[in-house]
């Protein structure tokens, strides 16, 4: 509970928020996880824009995958962000973020990389990336040219069923280290003492299918089903294989997760347990049904061990249109959506809340990173996001943020027409 007459933290606001209160103003996350970020080039105009930095200073790519800028917590400031996100030190492709050195983005960003961000440039213009740096190996991630993120590259051979393991696909789960372990407990400690923030981690290892995940960009020789086609194909012809996956999975996060907890306690306000992405513009392209019988049952597992033991709140990110999803990930035990794709089928923002609102918190949906932010008017993106906000706001249980990351384009001042929106419309009571 906040004092009277003492300015609420950070912490405190999200956790009101995601208990279902409504604390001081709407929370906002930026930067917390890697699908809640901002493209690099964003990132470098905005520091620009707020004369943060002196012209052609560099930002930091955090994540290659997906090219997302370095959040600073001068920017943090300038923008009232109240999330601070802990991750794995190492990327998409398996090297770690250290040994940053210059790098120029197809667009003449100037950026920072780590050392081994190592490319090689293909006669056609496209950028080649490799597993853990090594060029030694095949490449395994692809930008085209004049493009702004990386694709992952299938280095999958034909499948042969008499030889297909499950233990192919098991060979990046395992107990984790006791170097992760250090560096989670220090990391940890060290943004709950030196911050205000609510910390929103991402630990690894509990994304059942993440299709992100499924060709492995970070290992040098993925072995097991690992082409995106062939998995999905797999999830119906292969059920058997998937599930025995999935199982010795289960196992192998709940032994990490009670190391984790032992040295990270309830400095963790949520965990993101799974990006597995389950909808379309129009609709989900998993049935209800499906869902039920071969994601469910481990996402119960988990998030039945995170509330019995721990504090955090469970944190699912799915993509597209899930609102037939939505009851059963509420079964499921998940506490946050994201990203709340109002843009899609069946995802009207207002029905999400009166339907949902009460078991599940919204976190995301704050403006459309696909038509508004880079498209429209600033003019629009105020409106839609005082609208958004008047949907998800009331009671507690919206953290703003947009819809996925903001993507390369968007113009600056629709970027800041936004931040400057949500401290316009979302000081508490707000009206429905």
């Amino acid at each position: 509970m906040v004092t009277a007459g003492r300015t609420m933290t950070s912490r405190e606001r999200v956790n009101l928020t995601l208990a279902h209160r409504e604390p001081d103003r709407v929370p906002v996350d930026l930067g917390g996880s890697a699908v809640t970020g901002m493209h690099v080039s964003v990132v470098y105009q905005l520091r620009q824009a707020l004369e943060l930095d002196p012209p052609k200073t560099p930002v930091k790519v955090v994540e290659p995958y997906q090219m997302l800028g370095e959040i600073k917590p001068d920017l943090m400031d300038a923008l009232s962000i109240d999330v601070v996100g802990l991750s794995s030190p190492r990327t998409m492709f398996g090297f770690r973020n250290e040994g940053w050195k210059p790098w120029t983005t197809f667009d003449g960003t100037p950026v920072l990389v780590p050392e081994g961000f190592n490319t090689e440039v293909e006669p056609n213009g496209e950028l080649l990336l490799y597993p853990e740096g090594d060029k030694s190996v095949a490449p395994s991630g692809r930008m085209p040219a004049g493009g702004w993120y990386f694709d992952s590259i299938i280095r999958q051979p034909p499948v042969d069923e008499a030889k297909l393991d499950v233990a192919d696909n098991l060979e990046e789960f395992g107990p984790i280290s006791g170097d992760d372990l250090d560096y989670f407990g220090r990391e940890s400690k060290r943004l709950y003492e030196e911050t205000d923030k609510a910390i929103l981690a991402n630990f690894g290892g509990t994304g059942f299918g993440d299709i992100a995940l499924v060709p492995a960009p970070w290992l040098k020789h993925p072995k097991g089903i690992r082409d995106i086609e062939e998995w999905y194909v797999s999830t119906v012809a292969r059920k058997d294989y998937v599930r025995e996956i999935f199982e010795r999975q289960c196992e192998i996060a709940l032994d990490n997760l009670a190391r984790l907890y032992e040295v990270v306690g309830d400095r963790v306000a949520a965990l993101l347990v799974t990006g597995t992405d389950f909808g379309t513009q129009q609709g989900p392209f998993i049935s209800v049904r499906a869902y039920r019988n071969l994601f469910q049952p481990y996402h119960i597992e988990l998030n039945s061990w995170i509330h019995a033991h721990t504090q955090w709140k469970s944190f699912i990110h799915s993509c597209g249109s899930v609102r037939k999803l939505i009851p059963s990930f509420i079964e499921a035990g998940f506490d946050i959506l994201n990203p709340v794709q109002c843009s899609a089928v069946d995802m009207d923002p207002g029905e999400l809340k009166r339907e949902f609102g009460s078991a599940v918190a919204f976190w995301g949906g704050g403006v459309d990173t696909q038509k508004t932010l880079p498209f429209g008017t600033p003019k629009e993106v105020r409106a839609e996001v005082g609208q958004r906000i008047r949907a998800f706001g009331p009671g507690g249980g919206f953290v703003f943020n947009t819809i996925h990351n903001v993507q390369p384009l968007s113009p600056v001042q629709n970027v800041w027409t936004m931040y400057e929106a949500v401290q316009e419309y979302g000081r508490y009571p707000i009206e429905a």
